[in-house]
């Protein structure tokens, strides 16, 4: 029975940690244009699909496959911000909520049009043979993919607080037209977080896929990752690993132990449930910045 549940336990913080890295693709391009990203499920897609065509379609080796995929992805990502965001600049949120639901339905549509709804058989990057402690199984992919978005989450976080461009990137979200008086190129730290995006989103699908299918339907990962960015406040790297862990954990346990009594899948909609709760208390979510307004 601990066994059991030591199984349950770890494996959901795994996958919880592979939430927040999703989700921290919301939080950078949050931080620098107060745009929330509908589509970026679809910007994971996008990256595994880039990983599959150079990797198994050209027969690109992966050290020279993945790096030509994360250029790909983070051209995409550029070309994004380029063609729509640069000239929504100063709109209403619910204006780029819009657009970006459009990005949704547009980037799948070209992921169709070009690789079509075919299932595709994803590289092996990770090992497929888990690591076994004792009793417990642990799949290398989201061991390594754990241990990845640890270091990538510490390292956004010291990007943000400690560089001058992260305070930049953080002083563009705040007001645009202050960025501005004081120097800072607007359209370079959006540009800027749209690339570190779609970079974060492809390192999320190499790990969500390793030696998996790919189509599509994968994109479900971007409204999973979603309860995760949500009850982390958009603003909060490091509170983004902690939620992930949260969520993660819940979700494993509740499909455990919920799901064979209620025969539902409650674990799937309970992460929303804790979401639901969490904003009606605390609306910026656990981490998310206080704004003072003065009257």
């Amino acid at each position: 029975m601990i066994v059991d549940f030591l199984n349950y336990f770890i494996n959901g913080a795994l996958v919880g940690l592979l939430y927040a890295l999703v989700a921290m693709g919301f939080v950078v391009i949050y931080r620098a244009s107060k745009v929330f990203n509908m589509a970026q499920g679809e910007l994971v897609v996008f990256g595994g699909f880039m990983v599959w065509w150079m990797v198994a379609q050209a027969g690109l080796p992966l050290p020279l496959g993945l790096p030509l995929a994360f250029a790909a992805a983070i051209l995409f990502g550029l070309a994004i911000e380029r063609i729509f965001f640069s000239r929504l600049a100063g709109e209403s949120v619910f204006a780029m909520v819009m657009v970006t639901i459009g990005l949704l339905i547009l980037i799948r549509g070209l992921i169709l049009v070009l690789f079509g709804p075919n299932v595709r058989p994803f590289p092996i990057v990770f090992p497929l043979k888990p690591i076994i402690f004792g009793d417990i199984l642990i799949p290398r992919s989201l061991l390594f993919g754990g241990i990845i978005t640890i270091v990538i989450g510490f390292g956004l976080s010291w990007f943000f607080n400690r560089t001058r461009a992260g305070l930049r990137m953080t002083a563009v979200a705040e007001d645009h037209e202050v960025a501005l008086a004081m120097g800072i190129s607007v359209k370079r730290s959006i540009a800027f977080a749209w690339a570190l995006g779609s970079a974060l989103s492809t390192i999320g699908a190499i790990i969500y896929l390793s030696g998996k299918s790919l189509s599509f339907l994968a994109s479900d990962i971007g409204l999973s990752a979603l309860p995760v960015a949500l009850l982390a406040g958009f603003e909060s790297i490091a509170g983004v690993l902690l939620a992930g862990l949260i969520v993660g954990t819940i979700q494993g346990l509740v499909t455990a132990y919920v799901d064979p009594i209620v025969g539902g899948a409650v674990g799937s909609v309970f992460p929303f449930l804790i979401m639901l709760a969490i904003l009606f208390i605390r609306p910026t979510g656990m981490f998310g910045w206080k704004i003072i307004q003065r009257v």
